[in-house]
């Protein structure tokens, strides 16, 4: 064979084992696929199934139950199957079970679910390769707490609790950020859920003299509030967290209320994403489009890991991705680099992002 044909059948077989090579990531996918939780598991199902047809990528998807035996299970056929990486999960007790056995094969993993603060806070003792594409379980207040002291800070203010854990923490998180802003809440108690009205809870707000308003509790009882305030003509903006994406109650929310969450995410994905999901009769809500994203992300780590020659979790740190929900960010702990919480506005038929964001 002569030199020159030698070097071109190299090339071309070395082009054929890179086209193999790319050819053969294998993505887990952990989801809860029986239980009370299955209809998520569904979602997480539909959006990583669309997301390997357009990439091409195969896929080993597991049912793990939403517990810690299911959780191990599954890591156990993940291995076997020789999977290059892991999406998935909602259960804490399910990727906790899992991440040992996964962590000792060295695949990493991206939950689209899971909010334990823990699981990415104890990296450095665990050494966990887990990703969150999600919020963190203190995202919520945390950010409660920082868009609200820049909003209000010329405004007299009010922080109000139903008495429940989440009720209060996210409370006490925004009085804290607000003391630590040289800022007082002119009223601050604990009101009780679940009534027909809240006149009296209003009037003790009016007479304080508070024109805004964050009460940590339910929608409905914001939607309450709201309308009693308007009766009582107490001018009265009223703020709350994620428990305001409730679908409709009796009482619609007053125009104007705000709320904290992430956005929903069909209202920021990629038209194209969502025309395939359309043809496929998907609907993209819940988990079905941060797994397709999660599926994204997967590719784009393993292209990466091949061209740097880093391992596969080296990859999926502090790099851009874009992906179907937007630019895709993880830090050092594996946590995104900028929360999902939005501040939204009512107006009068949904929920908008204000501008200020």
């Amino acid at each position: 064979m002569r030199p020159r044909t030698r070097t071109i059948a190299a090339l071309f077989w070395l082009f054929m084992a890179s086209a193999a090579s790319a050819q053969t990531l294998l993505v887990g996918v952990a989801a809860p696929l029986s239980g009370p939780s299955a209809i998520l598991g569904k979602q997480i199902e539909a959006g990583t199934g669309l997301a390997a047809e357009a990439n091409g990528i195969a896929l080993k998807t597991v049912d793990d139950a939403c517990t810690a035996d299911g959780g191990a299970a599954a890591a156990r056929e993940f291995v076997a199957a020789k999977v290059n990486i892991v999406v998935g999960f909602l259960c804490t007790e399910a990727i906790e079970a899992a991440m040992p056995i996964l962590k000792d094969a060295n695949i990493p993993v991206i939950t689209v679910g899971v909010r334990t603060e823990s699981l990415t806070d104890r990296r450095a003792k665990t050494g966990w390769p887990v990703y969150r594409l999600g919020p963190r379980g203190d995202d919520e207040r945390n950010t409660v707490a920082s868009a609200l002291t820049h909003l209000w800070q010329n405004e007299l203010f009010a922080i109000i609790d139903d008495g429940t854990i989440y009720g209060r923490e996210i409370a006490e998180t925004l009085r804290a950020a607000a003391e630590q802003a040289a800022l007082k809440p002119v009223f601050t108690d604990t009101f009780r859920p679940q009534l027909d009205n809240q006149i009296g809870m209003i009037g003790r707000l009016k007479k304080a003299g508070a024109t805004h308003v964050f009460a940590g509790g339910d929608g409905d009882d914001i939607a309450i509030m709201g309308r009693d305030a308007a009766q009582l003509q107490a001018g009265i903006v009223f703020a709350g967290g994620e428990n305001l994406r409730t679908p409709p109650g009796d009482v619609p929310y007053a125009v104007g209320t705000l709320m904290i969450a992430p956005p929903e995410w069909a209202d920021v994905a990629d038209p194209k994403v969502l025309a395939a999901f359309a043809t496929q009769k998907i609907v993209p809500d819940g988990y079905t489009l941060p797994a397709f994203a999660a599926v994204e992300i997967a590719k784009a780590a393993a292209g990466l890991s091949e061209s740097s020659g880093k391992p596969l979790a080296e990859a999926l740190t502090e790099q851009d991705f874009t992906t179907a929900i937007g630019p895709i960010r993880f830090d050092a702990k594996g946590d995104l680099s900028q929360s999902p919480y939005r501040v939204f506005r009512f107006d009068g038929t949904r929920f908008a992002p204000l501008e200020s964001n």
